[in-house]
């Protein structure tokens, strides 16, 4: 078994998470005057799909997928998408989007008749796909971020 995690600590200033890495996402702007947050957006992601591990998911939110990534993501090349948030398989955590702003994660999305979920929520990626299991380590971590 391994060791517990240090406790989640989020920086009130910069709205950033200690102990996460750290990629800065260009796919972000500021949050609506007002905005409050109230909503949760739990994905799951994996590049290419059915594979895990490796740097595809970073260089989707970071817009650097090069023309001759493999075949199945080339359709990816200049998607302008984010989260908050990835959780990999192991538990490990990057941050690409600071708490504070607006994560371009749910798209044209509405959740209980108000539109623009991107405007009050977080985006959490989980690193897997409908058909493999999250992991212990993921759910742990994920119980822990919200």
């Amino acid at each position: 078994m391994s060791p517990p995690n240090p406790p989640l600590v989020i920086d009130a200033a910069t709205g950033l998470l200690a102990g996460a890495r750290q990629v800065h996402s260009p796919h972000c702007d500021a949050r609506p005057p007002g905005a409050t947050l109230e909503l949760i957006v739990i994905h799951g992601i994996s590049l290419p799909p059915g594979e895990f591990g490796g740097p595809w998911i970073d260089r989707l939110f970071t817009a650097n997928i090069p023309a001759d990534a493999p075949a199945s993501l080339r359709e990816l090349i200049g998607l302008r998408v984010s989260a908050h948030v990835l959780v990999r398989r192991d538990g490990a955590l990057t941050q690409y989007v600071a708490f504070g702003l607006r994560a371009w994660h749910a798209g044209h999305s509405a959740y209980r008749g108000r539109p623009a979920c991107n405007d009050f929520s977080i985006g959490i990626e989980l690193e897997g796909t409908d058909s493999v299991p999250y992991t212990e380590a993921q759910y742990e971590r994920l119980t822990a971020l919200v």
